[in-house]
């Protein structure tokens, strides 16, 4: 990007099947407007500096940790970026279909102190 300044999109994907890049924020607080600006700012700038002429749009998605429906309808409206907010959810549980192919804690701490 032709700037002097550094900027850091938190992940960036290529949808192989789409055939274009998807730039994901997270977010660990309640969306706020200034999300979908910043947001679309990564989309533009992966559009004017990475996107080839046989890729799609970029697509953006935010993912904060809670959203007021209202306030992410506003942000977005007259943005013509793909962008979507979703909210997450996190459980103390690790379902049971999970635990098998993840390893414990345990191992974990094993492993980063050897």
């Amino acid at each position: 990007m032709p700037s002097e300044t550094d900027f850091y999109m938190d992940l960036l994907f290529y949808h192989v099947r789409l055939h274009c890049y998807v730039v994901v924020e997270l977010k660990t607080e309640k969306f706020k407007p200034e999300f979908a600006g910043k947001l679309n700012f990564y989309v533009t700038a992966v559009n004017k500096n990475m996107k080839s002429e046989q890729d799609n749009q970029t697509i953006g998605i935010l993912i904060c940790k809670d959203k007021d429906d209202v306030v992410a309808e506003y942000a977005l409206d007259d943005m013509s970026q793909p962008i979507g907010i979703a909210k997450y959810e996190l459980t103390k549980v690790l379902r049971e279909e999970f635990k098998s192919s993840l390893p414990t804690i345990e191992e974990i701490e094993n492993e980063l102190s050897e």
